[in-house]
């Protein structure tokens, strides 16, 4: 090997890293571009099979990788945001959403206009302009989104101009002659180089690169491209090692769909070459190869669709059992449960983690809303069972703080948009304020148990407004919470009505009551902790209209307010 062969080896080498490097750029102005949009695309993936369908197409569009995409499903499935029967639809979208990327590198032969080395460097230089000079945020992920654009084109020219001196050599020619011979051996090749790099993107963009050379042809191109389809499931089954039996199903499921595509094109491809023999032996161009591409995941999508649930029955025979979690020291069954759910693979997209994280939010919210009635369950009936409940609840409430509080620490170090870091914050205040919500359901339970051990009782009417006090405030939080989970500041702004109610009737109550005792109508005992009861109750109020308050300040900003009208 000569110098310039060397030399020709590095030019394709960096040519590679710029092509990866650009469409990893791209993809994460994109990204940052959709922002809560991505988030909220969430929500169709609960609705229909086909929904899930079009939500995989477009997440791999946006973030240019099934790997990733179906990673991320892995860590859905595992964290109980997805079951496998909605895991399967978005894993058959994001084998359509990645055609994308080969569409994008066939430009180069859509015409001189659209040729690399013709707009590549201007779209560099405006990207750069942008990014380097703008100060909207919005703009600058423009700039992102063109810089990665070209940079990804100019690699592409490198690999091409690397492979240019070659394209008359016989070790071409007779590499591709004998994969184009042996269709089991093509396939093994394309799989095992996607698996290698770890994205059928590049490695479909390579062999792009190959066919704009005019040294790849139908036969072993095909085969190569089916064989890149199967390669592209190697990351989601090494991720999946850590996930749950479900996680390692959803990739299971990724890799049988892609199997049995690639088995039944590959056979009929296969007779098609042996009728057309010329046909297979003739060059195929870039763009030949991304239409291919797109009508095998498209036909395959359509052809195994109404088999979803037979994918999904084929995952448990494969991998058998129930989900099991780790045991860990002193960490109770619910806390355990929270932590598998807020998988790491969630991190691979900060829309998902923020949607996972409030989701999480939410449930913790519920529990001290749980906590609270039982509390105030207890003082009405003198229920021990349910004191002990409130105290074991309490235990999870702290333990889900710490988890939840650990994670948004994560998420907060991802790459987030000025929105999203509020949103962020705002839930880091809303765990703060729920667990010390969940303090004082545990405050109402203690003087609960002090009742009952002491055989203390209110008057007919102070049992009366202590019920009344009790449902505005449990109402509250639970409407909070509830605005926490949908966004809706609608929701959020009833919360400030009864917490001014709350607020009054505790002034109004706790004088009266010091009345009563000044005048000897009540007994000291059951006045203390009747003030104490009304006082727990009111800061409950308090702290669940910090959390509508969040929601409502969330609604403020422009991305916001841009979610909810959708």
């Amino acid at each position: 090997m000569g110098i310039e062969d060397v030399s020709m080896l590095f030019t394709f080498i960096g040519g590679l890293g710029m092509f990866l490097y650009g469409m990893h750029i791209m993809a994460e102005g994109l990204q940052h571009f959709a922002g809560g949009r991505m988030q909220k695309l969430m929500g169709f993936l609960t609705q229909n099979r086909v929904m899930a369908i079009l939500v995989g197409t477009l997440v791999t569009a946006v973030i240019q990788s099934s790997s990733a995409t179906t990673v991320m499903v892995v860590g859905f499935v595992n964290a109980g945001m997805l079951n496998l029967s909605q895991a399967v639809g978005v894993i058959m979208g994001a084998n359509i959403g990645t055609t994308v990327t080969a569409w994008i590198v066939s430009m180069s032969e859509w015409g001189s206009v659209l040729k690399p080395e013709f707009f590549a460097p201007l779209l560099v230089g405006i990207g750069a302009f942008v990014v380097l000079f703008v100060k909207s945020e919005k703009k600058k992920r423009i700039g992102e989104i063109l810089i990665g654009f070209a940079i990804l084109f100019i690699g592409l020219t490198f690999m091409s101009d690397a492979i240019l001196p070659y394209r008359e050599s016989p070790v071409f020619s007779a590499a591709f002659t004998v994969l184009g011979k042996n269709p089991i051996l093509a396939v093994l090749a394309g799989a095992v180089v996607t698996a290698i790099i770890q994205s059928s993107s590049a490695s479909v963009g390579i062999l792009q690169t190959l066919a704009m050379n005019g040294i790849v042809g139908w036969n072993s191109a095909i085969f190569i491209t089916l064989g890149q389809n199967i390669g592209t499931c190697v990351t989601a089954l090494l991720s999946s090692a850590g996930s749950g039996r479900n996680g390692k199903r959803a990739s299971v499921i990724h890799l049988s769909f892609n199997v049995f595509g690639a088995i039944i094109f590959g056979i009929l491809m296969y007779l098609l070459f042996v009728i057309f023999p010329e046909w297979g032996n003739s060059t195929i161009s870039s763009v030949e190869i991304s239409i291919f591409h797109t009508v095998f995941n498209v036909s395959n999508t359509l052809i195994l669709f109404p088999f979803a649930d037979k994918l999904v029955d084929l995952s448990g025979k494969l991998v058998r059992g129930e989900d099991e979690t780790a045991v860990l020291d002193g960490e109770r069954e619910a806390v355990r449960r929270l932590v598998s759910r807020l998988d790491r693979r969630l991190l691979n997209n900060p829309s998902f983690a923020l949607a996972a994280a409030q989701k999480e939010v939410a449930a913790m919210g519920r529990t001290a809303c749980m906590n609270l009635e039982s509390a105030l369950e207890a003082v009405r009936d003198g229920n021990m069972e349910r004191v002990q409940g409130v105290y074991d609840r309490e235990k999870d409430i702290n333990g889900m703080e710490k988890a939840l509080t650990a994670f948004l620490v994560e998420v907060d170090n991802l790459s987030l948009t000025e929105w999203q870091h509020e949103k962020v914050k705002n839930l880091f205040y809303t765990v703060s304020d729920i667990e010390r919500a969940g303090d004082h359901a545990e405050n109402i339970a203690e003087l609960a148990e002090s009742m009952n051990k002491d055989q203390v009782s209110f008057s007919k009417k102070g049992k009366s407004d202590l019920d009344l006090i009790a449902a505005q405030t449990l109402q509250a939080l639970q409407i909070s919470v509830e605005a926490r989970e949908t966004g809706k500041p609608e929701t959020a702004n009833s919360v400030h009505a009864l917490e001014q109610s709350v607020d009054m009737l505790e002034d109004e109550m706790r004088e009266k009551h010091i009345r009563r005792l000044s005048k000897g109508k009540c007994n000291p005992e059951s006045g203390v902790i009747f003030l104490d009861l009304i006082s727990n109750l009111e800061r409950i109020a308090d702290h669940a209209v910090n959390i509508a308050d969040y929601v409502a300040a969330e609604s403020q900003n422009p991305e916001g307010a841009a979610l909810i009208q959708r």
